[in-house]
């Protein structure tokens, strides 16, 4: 039988509610490259809590994750296989495989959970799948050359894929299913975010060490603010006043207030780190240290390292929902 307990302003309370209430903490997902597993932290405490698969692992190369904004499933980059693995969060278990084409790297689900998107580096291509089918829909062809990180704006209309090999970003029209512009970078572009109103993108230049600024009226570069060594990873917070830089050979996060347009912290993290996320109150950042085997957390407010922790071999990125 229930037990309960008396909480003044409310009548009764389970304490099987206290406990629910007690683990609710978001929780963060870490792919581990190498290893071909997922680690699960617990925000809250900031410790692993297990690994997906259980045993075992996706397979010999996993790289990006993308949660879906119902936050019950995972979708995991198996590259090896050429395809996507999707998770059931609440059985902890692979559900289906999805096959996205020849060398998938990174992957974005649009804002109404209805679309993933995957990077095909070979095939110089974005693919699209529809996740109420998981059938793939169609394969968009880039006008660059080995497109890695792919990000769909807040509004779903674009979809922007950064060229490794051609030093440019194409502009994907997601109701046209075409490349409609190419942006070009200052040297070898990585990751992406948007601005929450989807007026600006941001965008890593990891061969000169910048974030250049896109206005996407007319995709023109209006800004370059210099930032760390081999910068690599860009995440912009829930208000939009802060914009995130991973410095890969730095070993540190640029914090950008994008008021000034200005570098206002310079916080340490691990051995390259590279692909972050952010809690949904704003307050911790995660950041996944591809050399270190770990991910920093970084109190927001104080521009401060609070902590690493160990996860598997090569960790990718992060997700948390």
């Amino acid at each position: 039988m229930a037990k309960f307990i008396s909480v003044p302003g409310i009548l009764f309370i389970s304490l099987a509610s206290i406990a629910q209430i007690a683990i609710s903490a978001p929780l963060a997902y870490v792919p581990n490259e190498k290893d071909g597993n997922v680690s699960v932290i617990d925000t809250e405490s900031d410790k692993v809590l297990y690994t997906i698969p259980a045993s075992g692992r996706f397979g010999s190369k996993i790289q990006a994750v993308a949660m879906h904004p119902s936050g019950h499933k995972l979708y995991v980059v198996v590259r090896d296989a050429n395809a996507v693995a999707m998770v059931d969060l609440n059985k902890r278990e692979e559900l289906l495989r999805i096959q996205v084409g020849d060398e998938p790297e990174g992957i974005s689900i649009s804002p109404d959970g209805k679309t993933l998107a995957a990077c095909l580096e070979e095939e110089n291509a974005v693919s699209f799948v529809d996740l109420t089918t998981f059938k793939l829909m169609h394969t968009v062809k880039t006008q660059g050359k080995n497109p890695e990180h792919c990000v769909f704006s807040p509004d779903g209309k674009w979809l922007l894929a950064s060229n490794e090999e051609s030093n440019d970003v194409d502009v994907i029209d997601t109701a046209k299913h075409k490349s409609i512009s190419l942006i070009k970078a200052t040297k070898h572009p990585r990751g992406i975010a948007f601005s929450p109103d989807s007026k600006y993108a941001y965008i890593a230049n990891e061969a000169a060490n910048l974030l250049e600024v896109v206005n996407i009226t007319d995709w023109k570069v209006i800004n370059k603010i210099k930032v760390g060594l081999r910068s690599n990873g860009v995440l912009v917070n829930a208000d939009g006043s802060r914009v995130y830089v991973s410095n890969g050979g730095g070993g540190n996060i640029s914090v950008i207030d994008t008021k000034t347009q200005k570098v206002i912290a310079t916080i340490p993290a691990g051995k390259r780190p590279w692909n972050m996320a952010i809690t949904p109150d704003g307050k911790k950042l995660y950041v996944a240290n591809g050399r270190s085997n770990s991910v920093s957390v970084i109190d927001t407010d104080s521009n401060k390292r609070i902590g690493d922790i160990s996860v598997g071999q090569l960790p990718w990125g992060v997700a948390i929902y």
